[in-house]
């Protein structure tokens, strides 16, 4: 068994490691906007719910060369903030608005998808996103120089076809995961377990 000490990791190699080793993640493709106006859309996979009721979600998001990214200042600064699913016609889109851009590109535009209004927040949702999730900011715990941004939801847009008993459908949703390094999966074979009762 190999033993790897993560303290004699350099920054790249332990980042390189870590997210092929926590796999597959679920990818928060957020939007945000400056006090400006400024719109700006980047993808996340260091992102969960952590609370059904009230519904709160978790991103992390790190720094880059020293520098918060935009979508953690936007956050702080606006406190509001948009968590789109992406799906198979949007993987290239949400590779696309992952490159590194100037505050005042719109990256919306960069990746060809479509802003649409929100309805209780100012940060627009993806129009071909089938899921998005309105946001408010919770809480920012600053750990290791990285956010760990907690939001609180708001709204939910789901496609209607998605719905199936007060729930979405995962064959319907078929939502892409984040592996290691640039590979991406889709969803595979779906199985039920039920738990005991």
């Amino acid at each position: 068994m190999l033993e790897i000490d993560p303290a004699q990791l350099d920054r790249p190699a332990a980042y390189k490691l870590m997210i092929s080793l926590i796999v597959p993640r679920p990818i928060a493709w957020v939007s945000t906007i400056s006090p400006g106006g400024s719109l700006n859309l980047a993808p996340f996979s260091y992102f969960n719910g952590i609370s059904s009721h009230p519904p709160i979600v978790m991103i992390a998001v790190g720094a880059r060369r020293g520098e918060r990214k935009d979508t953690w200042r936007n956050i702080e600064q606006t406190r509001e903030f948009t968590v789109n699913v992406v799906i198979q016609e949007l993987v290239d889109a949400m590779v696309l608005s992952s490159g590194e851009f100037p505050p005042e590109v719109d990256e919306f535009k960069e990746a060809g998808v479509t802003p649409l209004a929100s309805t209780k927040i100012k940060p627009p949702r993806i129009a071909e996103s089938p899921v998005s999730m309105e946001c408010k900011l919770e809480k920012i715990v600053e750990v290791a120089g990285s956010a760990l941004i907690l939001g609180r939801v708001v709204l939910y847009h789901i496609r209607e076809d998605l719905m199936a008993e007060g729930s979405v459908d995962p064959k319907k949703l078929m939502p892409v995961a984040r592996l290691g390094d640039d590979y991406y999966s889709y969803l595979g074979e779906v199985f039920q377990r039920a738990r005991p009762k």
